[in-house]
């Protein structure tokens, strides 16, 4: 399978009170991305490139650790996830195929879920599929918004939702699948016309339905795929949760 992965680990973490990128906060003594890469090479994909932004230069030791090699881009400004993959766009023009793209900051976000959403990805001849989650308190993330078909029809994030919208439970983890090939056609395009002057890259969904592209929603069997830690408290409670349930780093690093 030609496949490659974008990890988004660029942010700062103003929260966390700690001088490092909020990506290599520990997890049962692992960094989170190291828990994100883990997965991803477990799952069989072995190109990759990560976004980095604030304090860059740890994110350049870290990857010098690695026993293998991995590709970094830097977002010099932090204007959202889509401007982040708009870093990586050599990385997409040279790889090719299919890409996913996850978030380095959520550790539990595993290889099989990985691996099972490609290949709903691939079997339902999607242009795009944003990996979901169905949770008790949706409060925070966007929302996955369905058709009456029960294909996807948008991302709504939380700062630009109605009362309606804020009902749904189903939410986005922050991990997409893209065909290569369309997301470059539309990632130039995806514009800051929202509340936080952002650039979304769930807005590419909305382009690509535009172009008659389909978009799918693979809905993780575990709603811990979405979860994130932005302070010390919320990051004690992901080490609680891989305590509890026997979660594990599958990178030595």
């Amino acid at each position: 399978m030609s496949t490659c992965a974008v990890i988004l680990a660029g942010g700062e973490g103003k929260r966390m009170k700690s001088q490092k990128p909020k990506t290599l906060s520990l997890v049962l003594g692992k960094p989170m991305l190291s828990w994100v890469i883990g997965a991803v090479k477990n799952a069989g994909i072995d190109r990759l490139c990560l976004v980095k932004g604030y304090k860059k230069e740890y994110i350049d030791e870290y990857t010098a650790s690695l026993p293998f090699f991995v590709e970094t881009v830097f977002q010099a400004e932090r204007l959202g996830t889509g401007h982040a993959v708009m870093q990586a766009k050599d990385f997409l023009e040279n790889n090719g195929g299919s890409v996913v793209i996850l978030n380095g900051d959520a550790p539990f976000m595993d290889s099989k879920t990985i691996e099972e959403s490609y290949k709903y990805h691939k079997e339902n001849n999607c242009c795009a599929t944003v990996i979901s989650a169905k949770v008790n308190d949706p409060t925070g993330y966007g929302r996955i918004v369905r058709d009456g078909n029960g294909d996807v029809k948008a991302i709504v994030e939380q700062k630009d939702a109605d009362e309606e919208t804020l009902k749904i439970s189903e939410v986005n983890s922050g991990g997409f699948w893209f065909e290569t090939e369309m997301l470059l056609s539309v990632l130039d395009k995806i514009k800051s016309d929202n509340k936080a002057g952002e650039y979304y890259l769930p807005d590419a969904l909305k382009l690509i339905l535009e172009q008659g592209g389909k978009v799918g929603a693979f809905t993780a069997k575990s709603s811990d795929t979405v979860l994130g830690a932005n302070d010390p408290k919320q990051l004690e409670e992901l080490n609680d949760i891989a305590t509890e349930k026997g979660y594990k780093c599958l990178l030595d690093c």
